[in-house]
């Protein structure tokens, strides 16, 4: 079968093996997998700089997959062939990921796909709502509450924004100044255009600065002045936290699979709550040119492959 590998900003189809299901895993046909930054550094061989992975000849690419089970191993009492699930495939080093025509992932990391939801706009949703559910988590801001989230227009930035304002808190987004509505239709409260003062311009419309952030655009230091004293920086995946000046706490997201949590997502999805946003569509063969664009920057949603 074919799957997607990088290494040294090279993105290559290679033939691989099928993979087969182990004790509770299940092995998904794909329908459509998203592109995302973090496939971007993997294809960049950045990660091993990071003590991330050990450094490898190739790396699997993908995290997000939509698709259908057609086979289970033991032990999987949840899932059977047929299904429609989203999922996540959240290990670095598997030597195949969900830029593939079938995946194995363990059976904690699928949920059922949203009811009557075409797979190319299931497949964006794994990652990114599963980060944000989890970033917000960390953060545990109270209903209430005022958070800052750069990069708000962003396939990660839109649903923070959306899932913090489901949680009543209120939020600034931070995105380009033509993407004020975008962020403000999220659920943002306060707008505050991209290049600006950041600090300056948060601490503007909330006085003191904001009860924490979210980083999405791994803005850094600027974005952690416009934090009150005592309050909380969350970083996601690679960009670091800054030092917790002012007492303020700061840690960072990795993302893991949850399927609990992917059902609540789902749940949601199915609500009309969050905006799944497909800037594009490429067959698989064609990935290197969904990287491409993704690299110029300025992609509203997510880019999607189909085997």
């Amino acid at each position: 079968m074919r799957a997607l590998v990088g290494r040294d900003g090279v993105v290559q189809v290679a033939e691989v093996p099928e993979p087969e299901p182990g004790p509770g895993q299940v092995r998904i046909r794909v329908e459509a997998a998203a592109v995302n930054p973090i496939d971007l550094f993997t294809v960049s061989g950045a990660l091993p700089d990071y003590g991330l992975t050990p450094r490898l000849d190739t790396y699997a690419l993908g995290w997000d997959v939509a698709g259908v089970i057609d086979r289970v191993g033991p032990g999987v009492t949840a899932a059977g062939p047929g299904d429609r699930v989203i999922g996540l495939s959240d290990r670095l080093t598997d030597p195949i990921k969900a830029q593939a025509e079938l995946v194995v992932l363990d059976e904690h990391a699928v949920a059922p796909a949203p009811a009557g939801m075409p797979a190319v706009e299931a497949a964006t949703l794994p990652l990114n709502t599963l980060t944000a559910v989890q970033a917000l988590d960390l953060a545990g801001l109270a209903e209430g509450a005022s958070l800052l989230v750069t990069g708000a227009a962003g396939g990660l930035g839109g649903y923070l924004v959306e899932l913090a304002a489901l949680r009543g808190i209120r939020v600034a987004a931070v995105a380009a100044p033509g993407d004020e509505a975008l962020v403000r239709g999220f659920g943002a409260e306060w707008f505050v255009a991209r290049g600006a003062d950041l600090a300056g311009a948060v601490r503007a419309v909330v006085p003191g600065g904001v009860d924490g952030v979210v980083d999405a655009a791994v803005v850094g230091l600027p974005a952690l002045d416009a934090v009150r004293n005592g309050g909380v920086f969350v970083a996601v995946g690679a960009g670091q936290a800054p030092l917790p000046l002012r007492g303020i706490r700061a840690s960072t997201v990795f993302v893991r699979a949850d399927a609990a949590q992917l059902r609540d997502v789902v749940r949601l999805a199915e609500a009309g709550r969050l905006t799944t946003r497909v800037a594009g569509v490429h067959p698989l063969d064609r990935a290197a040119e969904a990287h491409e664009r993704l690299v110029r920057g300025g992609v509203r949603g997510r880019l999607v492959l189909t085997p």
